[in-house]
């Protein structure tokens, strides 16, 4: 199956649109090549477009006939995408397009992420653009650039470029919800540069590789207890300890807004000590593969022999750099005293690397709380200068303060009930949302947030529905419809 037959799914215009964008490469901030995509776009349909400073681009539309009085309305989506795949798949996504197919309501890609986030928003809105039959306000088009690696694109967008009323944010993942708040973010990052040491003549040296795990989104899914690669793995190496390992290498994970699927490490151990090594191993590989057997029944865990390393941590070191990661949080770390079902708090341990005694520890941390976002970094940075690493604490956002009283939303409720005879589900998430920031560049912007439902965003067991972006862009189009006079 190829990319023209996801062109036939209806609505066509959106999976044209989107069929269109995966074929161009979009890694976050590596966006040069879409960036030019949609800018062609624009101009292909004579509407004004503006590249800024940073890469964002606005497109502008005029106001159908009718419609000169509503509200100016933003409609916003990110033109990056999250770049992961299985270790098996050969794929470049510097320079190939996302091939993808489809099975029952779900189109899925092969073997690696597939773009919906955001792309799906993206062609929507680009269907919106490109419509000549579609009623609706003034529109001006605002795609973003790297919001999945640090929100640049939002953070560097000017105060006086747009001058929208309403901000219709498309980047929520389930179709049923609408998102009024979302949670902030702050980067931790410990680094450290050990002095290896000879390893002994008559240590061994052993790897274990740890794959299967689900993985997905560590701010949407970080909520389901899903494995951590990196913390699994280092659980088998705080047990070794006991033994004098010396700690050689360490791999796993990726990116920060993505749980960890795989993760590797290399060590070496005294050959008197091998067989209460296969004794541990083993008895610690049934404990977690019987934690896991419900949410990552994939996981495998394998231990084998390599040829011995000259070189590795020492043992002291071995065990500050073990304990450290031992010590250090992940998952949910609080949960919304305030929203009923609300993750307030957490800490994704994204990226573990350790080679030629240079490690580097990546996390992400979320909150919609200030306070308690700088809690958790804290005591991050506490458990890691405790293993003798130095700690950043870069790249923080802030959140999006939910608006009950919102007029958009009492709109967009109003037209859900109406055309779903229920109610939607009006809720704060845990992911990060550009909301926050744009917010706080253009305060009088009334915003909210909705999409179709994506499963495995982060992941490449990403999919989308498509009864669901049928539902979306019916609900889109209502709102649009329906948006008040001035």
């Amino acid at each position: 199956m190829n990319n023209n037959t996801i062109k036939k799914l209806k609505p066509e215009t959106i999976w044209n649109h989107f069929a269109d964008l995966n074929s161009v490469p979009r890694p976050s901030k590596k966006e040069k090549k879409v960036i030019k995509f949609i800018k062609n776009f624009g101009a292909s349909l004579n509407l004004e477009t503006i590249e800024d400073t940073c890469g964002n681009v606005i497109i502008k539309k005029p106001a159908t006939h009718g419609y000169e009085n509503r509200k100016k309305v933003v409609l916003q989506s990110h033109l990056d995408m999250v770049c992961q795949k299985n270790n098996e798949v050969e794929f470049d996504f510097e320079t190939q397009g996302i091939p993808m197919t489809y099975e029952g309501d779900w189109v899925y890609a092969l073997g690696t992420t597939l773009g919906a986030d955001n792309g799906i928003g993206v062609a929507a809105i680009m269907s919106v653009l490109s419509s000549k039959d579609i009623e609706h306000p003034a529109i001006e088009a605002l795609f973003t650039v790297d919001e999945e690696t640090g929100m640049s694109g939002a953070f560097e967008l000017s105060k006086d470029l747009l001058s929208g009323d309403i901000l219709l944010n498309l980047d929520t993942e389930e179709d049923d919800e609408i998102d009024i708040g979302c949670a902030g973010g702050i980067d931790v990052t410990a680094n450290a540069l050990y002095e290896e040491k000879d390893i002994n003549r008559n240590f061994l040296t052993y790897v274990i590789n740890l794959t299967g795990l689900h993985g997905g989104h560590s701010g949407m899914e970080i909520h389901k207890g899903l494995g951590n690669s990196n913390k699994l793995l280092n659980r088998f190496l705080y047990d070794f300890l006991k033994l004098n390992i010396q700690l050689v290498s360490f791999n796993g994970g990726g990116l920060r807004n993505a749980i960890p699927r795989e993760a590797s490490a290399t060590f070496s151990i005294s050959s008197e000590h091998k067989n209460e090594l296969q004794e541990r191993f083993s008895y610690l590989y049934t404990e977690i593969k019987s934690e896991f057997s419900c949410i990552d029944n994939n996981l495998t865990i394998h231990l084998s022999q390599l040829d011995n390393a000259k070189k590795g941590l020492s043992i002291e070191n071995s065990k500050k750099f073990i304990s450290s990661l031992q010590a250090a949080h992940n998952g949910v770390f609080r949960m919304s005293p305030d929203i009923d079902g609300l993750v307030e708090a957490s800490n994704n341990i994204a990226r573990v690397k350790l080679e030629n005694g240079k490690a580097e520890i990546q996390c992400l941390t979320r909150s919609s709380v200030e306070s308690t976002k700088m809690w958790v970094a804290t005591s991050l940075k506490s458990a890691f200068e405790l293993g003798g690493m130095k700690v950043e604490l870069s790249g923080s956002y802030p959140g999006w303060k939910p608006n009950a009283s919102s007029e958009i939303l009492k709109l967009a409720v109003s037209i859900y009930e109406k055309i779903h005879g229920e109610k939607p589900s009006v809720q704060a998430c845990h992911a990060g949302l550009e909301c926050g920031i744009i917010g706080e560049k253009y305060p009088h912007m009334d915003m909210i947030s909705f999409g179709p439902t994506i499963k495995g965003a982060h992941s490449p067991k990403e999919k989308v529905s498509i009864s669901s972006v049928q539902k979306f862009w019916s609900f889109l189009l209502e709102i649009l419809k329906n948006i008040p006079i001035r």
